[in-house]
Formats: C-alpha cells, sequence, structure tokens
C-alpha cells in the first residue's frame, strides 16, 4: 500500500470515530438542526401563499430548498470553521509532520462532517413530511434521487468549505463569508423561484452550487408539476449533475493543496501569538 493509499485509510478510520462521538451527543447534533427546523415551521405558516402564475404553495416550494440550504451551512460552514478551529490550536500543524498527514487529516473532516451533515438532513425531512404530505416521500425514486443530490451537494460544497477555513486567519475572521453566502442563498431560488428575478441575476445563481443543489432537492421532494416554476419548466436533471459534479472534482484537486500551503505556513509561534491574541 503506497504512503498515500495509507493516509486515506487513516483519514476514513478518524473520520468514522469523529462521527460516532458526535452522534453520541444528541444535544450537540440538535444544535446543528434546530435553525432549519424553525424555518421549516415557518414555511408551513405559509402553506396557504402561492407562487405567482401557479396554484403551488410558497412554503411547500421552499422546504426542499431550506434542507438544501442546512446542508450548505452543516455542511460547508461547520467544515470550514472546524479548519480554523484546528488550525488555531496547531491541530493542523502536528498533522503537517506526518507523512501524507494533511490529507489524511482532509479526509478524515470531509466523512466526520459529511455524516453529520447527513444526520442533520434526516432529521429535518422528518418534522417536513409530517407537515407537508405533499412532499415525495413515499417513492423509491424520489429517495434515490435525493441521496444522489444530498452525495453530490456533499461533494461540491464540502472541499469549498475546506478552501475558506484555509485562507480565513481566524474563526472570528469567518463572520465576513456569512454576507456572500447569505447573499448567494437569496439569488439561488431557495425560498422564492429564481425565475422571478432578472435573467442576469439567474445566471449569476447557476454558477454557484447553491442553485443547483436546491433545485435537485426540489426535483426529489416535490411533484413533478412542480418543476413548471423553474427555468425551462425542468427540473434538468443532467445539468444539475454535470455542474455539481464539475465543483466536487475542482474542490477536491485544489483543496488539499490550499490546505498543504496553509500548514507550511504554520508553526509553533503563529498558534501561540493566536492563542495569545484569543486570551
Amino acid at each position: 500500500m503506497t504512503p498515500r493509499a495509507v493516509a486515506v485509510k487513516a483519514g476514513l478510520e478518524r473520520g468514522w470515530v469523529e462521527l460516532r462521538s458526535k452522534l453520541a451527543s444528541p444535544w450537540e447534533l440538535s444544535g446543528e438542526v434546530w435553525p432549519w427546523i424553525i424555518a421549516v415551521g415557518v414555511m408551513f405558516a405559509l402553506r396557504d401563499k402561492k407562487v405567482p402564475g401557479t396554484d403551488f404553495s410558497i412554503g411547500l416550494q421552499a422546504v426542499p430548498g431550506i434542507v438544501g440550504m442546512s446542508l450548505i451551512y452543516t455542511g460547508l460552514m461547520g467544515l470550514a470553521l472546524v479548519l480554523t478551529t484546528d488550525r488555531d490550536d496547531g491541530t493542523l500543524l502536528r498533522m503537517k509532520a506526518i507523512p501524507n498527514g494533511t490529507i489524511g487529516y482532509f479526509i478524515s473532516k470531509v466523512v466526520s462532517r459529511a455524516g453529520i451533515t447527513t444526520a442533520a438532513l434526516l432529521i429535518i425531512l422528518i418534522p417536513s413530511a409530517l407537515l407537508f404530505g405533499d412532499l415525495r416521500v413515499n417513492s423509491v425514486t424520489a429517495w434515490l434521487t435525493l441521496i444522489g443530490i444530498i452525495l453530490l451537494g456533499l461533494l461540491a460544497t464540502l472541499p469549498i468549505g475546506a478552501v475558506i477555513g484555509a485562507v480565513f486567519g481566524s474563526v472570528q475572521s469567518l463572520g465576513l463569508v456569512m454576507l456572500p453566502v447569505m447573499g448567494l442563498i437569496a439569488i439561488s431560488g431557495i425560498f422564492y423561484p429564481i425565475t422571478a428575478f432578472p435573467e442576469w441575476v439567474q445566471w449569476i445563481g447557476q454558477v454557484f452550487p447553491v442553485y443547483w443543489l436546491g433545485l435537485g432537492m426540489r426535483s426529489a421532494l416535490l411533484p413533478d408539476s412542480m418543476a413548471i416554476a423553474e427555468i425551462g419548466g425542468s427540473w434538468r436533471h443532467l445539468q444539475t449533475i454535470g455542474v455539481l459534479g464539475v465543483w466536487a472534482v475542482i474542490g477536491f484537486a485544489y483543496a488539499p493543496v490550499v490546505l498543504r500551503r496553509m500548514a507550511r505556513r504554520g508553526s509553533g509561534t503563529t498558534v501561540k501569538e493566536t492563542e495569545t491574541a484569543a486570551a
């Protein structure tokens, strides 16, 4: 077995251990999902509001988007926070001393955060299925589509979280990322059909994975008749797979490089300076 393969295997094992530890603490997991459960409740209150030009409920149309948005925050931003914290306390610096340690570290964090995010999504889907009877939760095809979109979404977004965590210098500075992320969510059709926005805004939204993640979630959970509210009146499955796949390939090729460069810049002195500043 090559050194790189050994690092990947160690990363998978470490990620599984971290995931089991997190799932063993229900209180920690609940902190990941309660804002989105509240959001689902708000959408239930809007269930009688209709998407303009259709008979579809705005509340129902937004639920899959909320599920997708929780993946962005729990997965992408959660991983960014973990990496920034580990850099501040010297964990990533210690990984640098191990052959291919950065690769193993990256794999472990992707595995653990992907598992946590998937668990959070399932917790959100349960009350959603109870509140919105029109969600396609009784269809095998819908579940297969949903699982595929979740996997692709995790592969497309988690490396972005790793890059963000590597680029930003402190946990506090991560707050600056929230503004552009919120802006992307606003123009990505999560709470309102993207077709209601000007065409140039629609093009910007379609560049990033947030829109395609939401579209894929809607195609899995909503009746096919609701595709009329989407661009071209279609769920565009092939385009969804293509765009998310491209983001995944770019992310997994680029994120380990960024992490290695960040680790090379780290030292015991910088960790100490970070601890002193935090104190």
